[in-house]
């Protein structure tokens, strides 16, 4: 019989020891892995953890700020926002898309043209995002609608802010307009420093002040911090930051005198700038014919599109600042100031006009068929004698004219404070290098400089720059960036901050040499010989004008131009530039009447009454505007802005005028104006005197002693091609250049 085996003891134990620390190894290891994990969860991983559990409970709901208003210099509302309901879809939150807006349309009316609206802005938002789908609800319609809410998940009804503009197509070139931010403007935004500003942000400033001044009318974005259930329903709020309201624009527009502009062209089509010559401020900015911007808001519907784009007169197109156009005889001054300036006549040089200037065969006619007789420079400016000017130019040469006019602004942007301007085309040869590709094109022929005299050929200049360089003559010579923003409000004072007159160069123009072209212009209004002396004999100010009339087709060598034997597409463009008083001068206007004939009878009656309104604080009636127009205008309800607004008192706003009549402060202004000067006037002792022409011989002698002198080259006629006052269509045409009209 074996013996039983003996337990070793002492192996057991140790096997026990073993397996109690590999167990004890186990647990502190699991005790550390769960102390490591919470110390990475709790301590290391605490405040990114935290931020995204906060985030599931917390939601961040951007709120928009109201859009800046837009006030005229007097505090007449141009741009204002008012609360509207709209009906939002969230595509993503809904049991069906199409089900559910086929199941709206029995609750809400839904048109053709929402829907459209509708899925344009799907394909341009996320299947998150709440997308409108009616705006503008009225109440009965959001009572309909919350009574049935449980059957429509993903549709609500949220208050919105809304662009209005009151005054409907007033100034709408100038205000601008607002609309949906596209797929383009998006990512701009991402782009730039603003993105995080227009989160949940759908319009944008898409034109004129509304888009040049977009950083400022916007605000800045405020939030709510709002507490959520875990179906995403606000349950409290626990904290906000209120939006900062986009500051108020004061214009420097004056809406009253801009009324008056655009009734006083009635259906004709043109353009109107009215400016402050001693700061560049803009009182009129008319492009006629015009559009209501409320169209644009929203989304504007197929019908209405059509028949702007579609419409012959263009009404979409800003002429003031895209619009370009041969400025006629109103170019004349500016040639008449280079040409003393640079020696090339002398204020009493004189010529006897026959009508006509010989350039090789080619005859360049001027308006009156026998000529004006004896004219000197007054006197050409009075009569506007083409004549006078045909050998101005042909005597200067392209370039020389565009050296010395490029200084009025001509050919270069104004520098005002919109988008969108255009250069126009100051012709010279190295620009028709540029514009053509034909070798026998790119050269500039004598006959093309004949016709700049008279501001026609390739010249073509936007409305802006024709009031800019005016208002240059008119002051001496100091050349403004016109403004149209004239104050901008600090929403931190709540107080108005006025922009600052920018000065683009100053001329220095010879005081003699300019009174000369002063008297020459005040002439042309107070003289009985003066173009535009119907219009402006009875008023009671002096003014400085220059009528202007730009051929759009060439009238043949034996042709005769003949209004009513032409279609009205190629009837001439009335032109006509003036400021005021003539000698202290607080306004000019330069204005164009498409198709309407002479500038005397058709451009300057506007011109007259605009002045008669700024200076004397009268309005004509609405027959005497019918009169003009052909349209008797239709009245506007002006608002002023005020406290329930927001806004301070507007600096220096005045009443609006009494009934047609003076008022005391219009009878000040008129007293202080300057008596008429007589005409002829004085010879400036500045301006070197040559011979009156009495006689053939006379005018040979003096001309003989101008040329001794280095002061006057004589005319000379060129062998080689002639172009008559149009030059051919440019093969590389510039879009800074604008469009001619």
């Amino acid at each position: 019989m074996n013996s039983p085996e003996l337990r070793n003891v002492g192996r057991e134990l140790l096997r026990f020891r073993r397996r109690l620390l590999l167990a004890v190894g186990g647990v502190v290891l699991a005790f550390g892995l769960l102390i490591g994990r919470w110390l990475w969860l709790q301590v290391l991983r605490h405040r990114q953890y935290s931020l995204q559990a906060r985030d599931n409970r917390v939601a961040i709901v951007p709120v928009q700020p109201s859009r800046g208003l837009i006030v005229d210099r007097n505090g007449i509302v141009l741009a204002d926002n008012f609360a509207a309901y709209t009906l939002e879809i969230t595509p993503s939150k809904t049991l069906g898309l199409a089900a559910t807006i086929a199941a709206l349309r029995a609750v809400v009316p839904i048109s053709p043209h929402d829907e459209r609206r509708f899925h344009a802005l799907l394909a341009q938002n996320r299947s998150f995002e709440s997308i409108p789908i009616r705006s503008r609800l009225s109440d009965a319609e959001v009572a309909r609608f919350v009574a049935q809410r449980f059957r429509f998940p993903g549709v609500e009804v949220h208050a919105r802010l809304f662009r209005s503009y009151p005054l409907g197509s007033l100034g709408c070139h100038v205000i601008g307009m607002v609309g949906r931010i596209n797929a383009s403007e998006q990512q701009q935004l991402q782009d730039s420093d603003q993105a995080a500003n227009y989160q949940g942000a759908d319009h944008i400033g898409k034109t004129g002040v509304e888009l040049g001044w977009e950083r400022q009318l916007h605000g800045t974005i405020g939030f709510d911090e709002v507490e959520v259930n875990v179906a995403g329903k606000p349950v409290r709020k626990l904290r906000s930051k209120p939006p900062v309201p986009g500051s108020t624009l004061v214009l420097s527009l004056d809406a009253r005198m801009q009324k008056l502009a655009e009734d006083l062209y009635g259906d004709r089509s043109g353009a109107c700038v009215a400016m402050d010559p001693r700061s560049g401020e803009v009182l009129v900015m008319a492009s006629m014919p015009t559009f209501d911007p409320n169209l644009f808001v929203e989304g504007i519907d197929p019908q209405n599109w059509n028949q702007l784009n579609t419409d012959p007169r263009r009404p979409l197109l800003d002429r003031v600042l895209r619009g370009t156009f041969p400025p006629g005889s109103t170019y004349k001054p500016y040639l008449a100031m280079g040409a003393l300036t640079q020696g090339l006549r002398t204020a009493s040089y004189t010529l006897n006009d026959p009508g006509f200037f010989m350039l090789g065969h080619h005859k360049f006619r001027d308006d009156v068929p026998g000529g004006h007789g004896k004219v000197d420079m007054h006197k050409a400016i009075e009569v506007s004698c083409d004549t006078y000017f045909y050998m101005v130019a042909n005597d200067w040469g392209v370039d020389g004219m565009h050296d010395w006019t490029r200084h009025f602004g001509f050919g270069r942007l104004s520098g005002v404070d919109l988008p969108g301007e255009v250069r126009g085309i100051l012709p010279s040869k190295a620009w028709k290098r540029r514009a053509f590709k034909t070798p026998a094109l790119q050269r500039w022929y004598a006959g093309e400089t004949v016709s700049l005299g008279i501001g026609q050929g390739y010249n073509s200049f936007t409305p802006m720059q024709l009031a800019n360089a005016l208002a240059t003559m008119a002051n001496g010579g100091t050349r403004f960036k016109p403004r149209v923003v004239r104050m901008v409000e600090d929403m931190s004072t709540h107080r108005f901050v006025a922009t600052p007159a920018e000065v683009a160069e100053r001329l220095h123009l010879d005081p003699g040499y300019w009174q000369v072209v002063h008297d020459g212009m005040v002439a042309v209004n107070a003289s009985q010989q003066g173009t535009a002396y119907a219009v402006f004999k009875d008023a009671p100010y002096t003014s400085a004008g220059k009528t202007g009339t730009a051929q759009v087709f060439t009238v043949g060598q034996h042709q005769h131009y003949d209004a009513a034997d032409l279609a009205r597409h190629l009837l001439d463009h009335a032109l006509y530039t003036v400021w005021a008083p003539a000698d202290n001068p607080t306004i000019c206007v330069a204005l164009i009447v498409e198709h309407a004939g002479w500038g005397a009878s058709a451009a300057a009656p506007i011109a007259r009454k605009l002045i008669d309104y700024h200076l004397l604080g009268t309005l004509p009636s609405d027959d005497e505007i019918q009169k003009i127009s052909g349209r008797k205008p239709t009245p506007l309800p002006f608002r002023y802005a005020g406290a329930r607004d927001g806004l301070p008192p507007v600096p220096g706003a005045h009443a609006p005028p009494p009934h047609p009549g003076a008022s005391s402060a219009a009878e000040a202004s008129s007293a202080a104006a300057p008596p008429v000067q007589p005409w002829p006037a004085p010879t400036p002792a500045s301006a070197p005197a040559a011979p009156r022409a009495g006689s053939a011989n006379a005018r040979a002698a003096a001309e003989g002693a101008l040329q001794r002198e280095g002061r006057y080259v004589a005319a000379h006629c060129g062998a080689g091609p002639l172009f008559s006052r149009f030059g051919a269509a440019p093969e590389c045409p510039d879009p800074d250049e604008g469009e001619r009209l």
